[in-house]
């Protein structure tokens, strides 16, 4: 214990010179007053510092003995942490810097540190001042002694932990206070980064030395907890991530390889070599040992030798990680590998085994061994907290490079590199283990971008190994590790865990591109562990197969497995509970959560829940995950944990197994839904029974339940996805369902005000109702439905508000409601007023709801006809048009509603309304809100929806596109779009829009229509460049439609129009314009999703499109000109002879060729 001496009052020393005196620290010291040098004493005019001042009184004058001292000291701590001294706001403090270190010290020494609660206050206490007082310098300038305690060359180890542990608390961050500089947050790092990479020093202690390490640990975690982090430069990031995976297997016998000082990104692993020291030793250590059960050997006379001490590792697993790592008799545990597992000695034995055992040690010695061991894991523990806390703060794209290292493929042959599946198979502690599965956890979460690239359906090329395979063979091996993690692990927080990891690779692994398998055999391995003892393990299974029907659904694997029936031992499953060889079971005793039970407990615990089925159902159809759900979230559990009570009655799942098992039955609804839709009454009742109960989660997954299935219902009716009429759920059955429904509980969670998200969700659930259904409900129930919706708009909550507006939005499209002038006035008044809300989320989805709205205006007026129009109020269409025009200038989430509200309102109004003095005003403001958007630097989401809505508004004819001064702002906004604007979807939105006018006198004078014919052109022209990879997958579409758009403008050009169009085709641009024309005529380029079919909306066959290139030549032929527009028409009649000449020729030769191919095929 030499290290400690000399540590009573260590003095401050710069330069040789003391700083201040040494102040004594003992409880009989005399009460400190601070001293009074000019400008600062007890009467001093800061508040601060007669604060201050105070506390230092007090805090000198408790005793450590004292019985009131917590609380004292709490309640100091709290009046120095209430004070703000900062001198930016107070530059009258003048606290000087020895005295608040006297005061640091003085609480230092009364704080016990078993109080955790005290200690975290001091640690603030010391953050608040030092920061706030701006006296780091002193402690971490570059003569800070702080630097000079913690630096690697400080011989005393344990006032170098002193020093790191009070840099880690001045990098904790406190909440409200503002982050450590980022100066000195950088200088703590470099310090710890310095001591995790330092080696021990010769002659000293091992103990202490990992003390050090795990202040080093703490600190970094602190630093890089402390706010946004941005590694630097160079190899900064990969010494982190080197001296963490080092320090990961701190202690772990047999581990002696050379780290690398750096790990660097790399598709493949960086494989640490052995210790040259430690070769000759090497092929021992992969050896079993003897006491160890080798496959195929029995093992009866090492489970009779240990049947003593199996009281003793019964209890170890719910003690603390000392008892547990300090006991000698869990280490040979580790070397237990699995008999049934056919995996290769390399990987099933450790590459690590005991040199000595605790018969070589005398007591003392052994106790030493023993505290050794738990710091070693304190260490490695530490380690991984670290790698967790790099893993969150480094961005994802950057980590992948280094996956490799932290993460296996498949070996191929000799022994597997160390990675942290290393740690969750192999390491003693399960605390060590639980945090190498959180780091895993936290790698593998948002990684579906980074593993769509994984592909294993077909074999490999011989020459290479495409990084697509590796990664699919990764995650396998993934699979493979954690499929033995859970065989093996006994602790249940640490199954837990690996449960959750395996639900986190299953959520982000691409298996579609797979080969089928891995979900089958994780299906059936998890299975048995839905009636484990442990909630906790029971929920993190349901949240697992919560991953499985989610993952890319529908998956023909999980399809197989839903209909598989429920027999248990015809499956093959291999549970923990029938064999007692795992690896981590002390002694051939089993642990409390694994006690064998017998074969007539197992058959009850795990049957399958009855559910009655309409006659004649098939068997098949019967989904025992659906029936497990069901069966958790209604049926009293038929056994109980200790932990969960007994006696009392049968009780219900405990609430969080109810709430995943709502969530399953929701995504599996959703996923699965051809294999749902015959369960509809029984989860109807499900919901019911869940919206009647008092607990408020339970209701809110009972309503969402609901809200998944009525979704699914409408997605079968839906005419794009062609879904036969047999395979859908009949209407009757449809109304039934919403008829209880809406009798029941929903009725009454939509006017509980006492809880505005379960109204919300209720909302939600309304308008899930297919609307062919609704139109079948009686009149009294719609009216139901309509009224609570258009009161709960009024109600103040957002949230309810929101949900209210929204579901008016998918109302109002319903064919029963739209017609119905009096609905369609009601909603459109409620939206309006909720536009004017405070809430952007309210106003967000009243713009949707008025954009659905207008479009049921169209439907009607193209419906209807004249009649709907003339109902409508023109009042309420002119406060429609102004408030849809302000709110195209509000936030983005907005304003895209809003121009498509404009569009369809400007499409909609008549020549009569147009006339009106009280429309004039407020119609030129609409059409300059959406020439703005246009021009904006807004979403390109926002502008493709301007240009949309100028196009919509361009279809009134009764517009006067030719005459108003806006018109000119309009086009002159879409021909500046359509030849600059980087993304091609907005282009070719804006060209089509430019297409839409049906006649001449719409593109105003000839300089604007020959502006429009240029703006196209020169697009045409450019539709090819591009600087971004996923704009030039739209070039196709836009050049589709930028033909489309030429070919409009010339059926409907006049004589004044020839000699510029004349000019324009007879030049180098006329002969690019060509060449599309002709790919356009010929179908060569399909238009895709985002072109337009023509004018009319009608897709042309080949044949068609030169017939109506024809029809404008001979239009063209017949107009009257004079003088240069005569030599314009020539050369345009000239250039449409050549267009339809040569794809005439290329017709005729397509079709002889076809014929002929036929006629061969025939032959033969």
């Amino acid at each position: 214990m030499a290290a400690q001496s000399g540590l009573s009052h260590p003095a401050l020393v710069r330069g040789g010179v003391s700083v201040f005196p040494p102040v004594p620290l003992s409880a009989e010291a005399a009460p400190f007053t601070p001293m009074e040098p000019s400008g600062w004493g007890p009467g001093s005019q800061s508040e601060a510092e007669k604060l201050f001042s105070n506390c230092a009184i007090k805090l000198r004058a408790l005793r450590a003995d004292s019985v009131q001292l917590k609380e004292e000291l709490n309640l100091l701590f709290d009046q120095l942490l209430s004070e703000n001294y900062n001198r930016t706001f107070e530059p009258a403090v003048n606290i000087r810097p020895e005295d608040v270190c006297s005061l640091l010290k003085h609480a230092s020494c009364l704080v016990p540190l078993t109080q955790e609660h005290l200690v975290i206050k001091l640690c603030q206490v010391v953050h608040h001042l030092l920061n706030q007082l701006k006296h780091l310098s002193d402690l971490l300038g570059e003569e800070g002694f702080l630097l000079q305690y913690s630096s690697p060359s400080q011989s005393n180890m344990e006032l170098r932990r002193v020093a790191l542990t009070c840099m880690a608390n001045i990098c904790l961050r406190i909440p409200g206070q503002p982050p450590l500089d980022d100066q000195y947050r950088s200088v703590c790092f470099q310090a710890f980064l310095k001591t995790l990479q330092s080696t021990k020093p010769p002659d000293t202690d091992e103990l202490f030395y990992c003390m050090v390490i795990q202040a080093a640990l703490k600190g970094l975690q602190c630093c890089l907890s402390g706010g946004k982090w941005k590694f630097g430069g160079g190899e900064e990031l990969g010494s982190v991530l080197a001296a963490l995976k080092r320090l990961m297997f701190q202690g772990a016998p047999g581990v002696i390889v050379e780290w690398p000082a750096v790990l660097y990104p790399a598709p493949l692993p960086q494989y640490e070599s052995l210790s040259a020291a430690k070769t000759a030793e090497s092929p021992k250590s992969l050896e079993p040992p003897k006491d160890v059960a080798v496959p195929g050997k029995a093992s009866g006379s090492k489970k009779r030798k240990s049947k003593g001490k199996g009281k003793k590792t019964k209890t170890e697993e719910s003690r603390g990680d000392e008892r547990e790592e300090g006991d000698a008799e869990t280490v040979p545990a580790l070397l237990k590998g699995r008999a049934e597992e056919k995996q290769p000695a390399s990987f099933l034995y450790p590459s690590w085994k005991l040199n000595s055992s605790d018969s070589e040690f005398s007591d003392l010695e052994g106790n030493a061994q023993s505290k050794l061991r738990v710091n070693h894991g304190r260490v490695r523990q530490g380690a991984l907290h670290c790698l967790l806390v790099v893993v969150k703060a480094v961005e994802k794209r950057t980590l992948y490079g280094y996956w490799s290292s932290f993460i296996p493929d498949s070996p191929i042959g000799g022994s597997p590199p160390l990675t942290l599946v290393t740690i969750i198979l192999k390491d003693l502690s399960p605390k060590v283990r639980l945090c190498a599965l959180q780091v895993l956890s936290a790698m593998l979460d948002s990684s579906r971008q980074f593993l769509a690239v994984a592909e294993d359906t077909a074999s490999p090329r011989t020459s290479y190994t495409p990084f697509s395979f590796t990664l699919a063979t990764a995650i396998r091996e993934l699979h493979r590790t954690l499929s033995l993690a859970l065989l093996a692990e006994t602790s249940p927080q640490t199954l837990t865990q690996v449960i959750k990891c395996l639900a986190y690779l299953v959520a982000n692994a691409p298996y579609h591109r797979l080969r089928p398998g891995l979900l089958t055999q994780l299906w059936k391995q998890i299975r048995p562990y839905v009636r484990h003892r442990d909630v906790n393990v029971r929920v993190s299974v349901l949240t697992l197969y919560g991953a499985l029907v989610t993952t890319q659904a529908p998956l023909p694997e999980v399809q197989l497995l839903l209909q598989q029936p429920d027999h248990s031992s015809s499956m093959g499953v291999f549970t923990p509970q029938d064999s007692g060889l795992s690896w981590r079971q002390r002694d051939g005793v089993s642990s409390p959560s694994r006690t064998p039970v017998k074969h007539s407990q197992r058959s009850s615990s795990t049957h399958s829940p009855h559910i009655p089925h309409t006659p004649g159902e098939e068997d098949s159809r019967r989904l025992w995950l659906l029936q497990l759900c069901v069966t958790l979230v209604t049926q009293p559990r038929e056994d109980q944990s200790d932990s969960e009570g007994v006696g009392g009655g049968a009780a219900l799942e405990p609430p969080p197994v109810r709430l995943e098992a709502l969530q399953v039955l929701s995504h599996l609804v959703r996923g699965y839904f051809p294999l749902t839709q015959h369960y509809l009454c029984e989860i109807g009742q499900v919901s019911a029974r869940c919206l009647g109960e008092t607990d408020t989660s339970i209701q809110l997954h009972g309503a969402k339940l609901l809200e998944e299935f009525g979704s699914g219902i409408i997605q079968q009716y839906r005419a794009e996805n062609n879904v036969p009429e047999s395979s859908r759920v009949p209407i009757s059955q449809v109304v039934q369902f919403w008829s209880e429904v809406l009798s029941g509980p929903l009725n009454r969670a939509l006017q509980n005000e006492q809880h505005p998200t379960l109204q919300a969700s209720a909302c939600d659930t309304l308008s899930s109702i297919l609307p062919q259904a609704f139109a079948q409900l009686p009149d009294k129930t719609q009216l139901m439905c309509i009224t609570v919706l258009l009161g709960l708009t009024y109600i103040e909550n957002y949230l309810v508000k929101t949900a209210a507006v929204r579901a008016l939005g998918i109302y109002v499209l319903f064919p029963c409601l739209r017609e119905d002038v009096m609905f369609v006035a009601d909603t459109a008044n409620t939206i309006l007023a909720a536009l004017d809300d405070r809430s952007t989320n309210v106003r967000a989805k009243a713009a949707w709801s008025l954009g659905n709205l207008t479009d049921t205006l169209i439907v009607n007026m193209e419906s209807v006809g004249v009649d709907f129009q003339e109902e409508l109020s023109d009042m309420l269409l002119l406060k429609m048009l102004q408030a849809a025009t302000r709110a195209a200038a509000d936030k983005d989430r907005v304003k895209s509603n809003a121009v498509r509200a404009l569009g369809n309102l400007l499409h909609f109004l008549r020549q009569s309304q147009m006339t009106r003095p009280a429309f004039q005003q407020p119609l030129e403001d609409a059409v300059r809100a959406l020439v703005k958007t246009v021009q904006s630097e807004a979403t390109m989401k926002v502008r493709w929806n301007a240009c949309y809505a100028l196009g919509n508004a361009f279809r009134n004819p009764a517009l006067p596109l030719d005459s108003a001064a806006w018109s000119h702002e309009a086009f002159s906004a879409l021909c500046h779009v359509v030849t600059s604007c980087k993304n091609f979807k907005v282009r070719i939105k804006s060209a089509a829009a430019l297409a839409v006018p049906a006649h001449r006198g719409c593109y105003g004078d000839t300089e604007r229509f020959t502006r429009v014919w240029c703006s196209l052109a020169t697009a045409l022209e450019n539709s090819e460049d591009t600087n971004d990879f996923l704009e030039y997958r739209y070039s196709a579409s836009l050049r589709h439609t930028l033909s489309q758009a030429l070919l409009h403008l010339l059926s409907v050009s006049q004589s004044q129009d020839m000699l510029g169009l004349g000019t324009s085709l007879a030049s180098e641009e006329g002969t690019g314009i060509r060449e599309h024309l002709m790919k356009y005529l010929r179908a060569e380029e399909g238009g895709g999703e985002e072109a337009e079919k023509d004018i009319r909306g009608e897709s042309l066959h080949p044949r068609e499109r030169i017939g109506s290139v024809e029809q404008i030549l001979i239009r063209i032929k017949g107009l009257k000109v004079e003088g240069e527009e005569e030599r314009g028409k020539e050369m345009v009649s000239h250039f449409l002879e050549d267009l339809i000449k040569i794809c005439e020729e290329t017709w005729e030769n397509t079709q002889t060729n076809r014929e002929v191919t036929e006629s061969k095929a025939d032959h033969v």
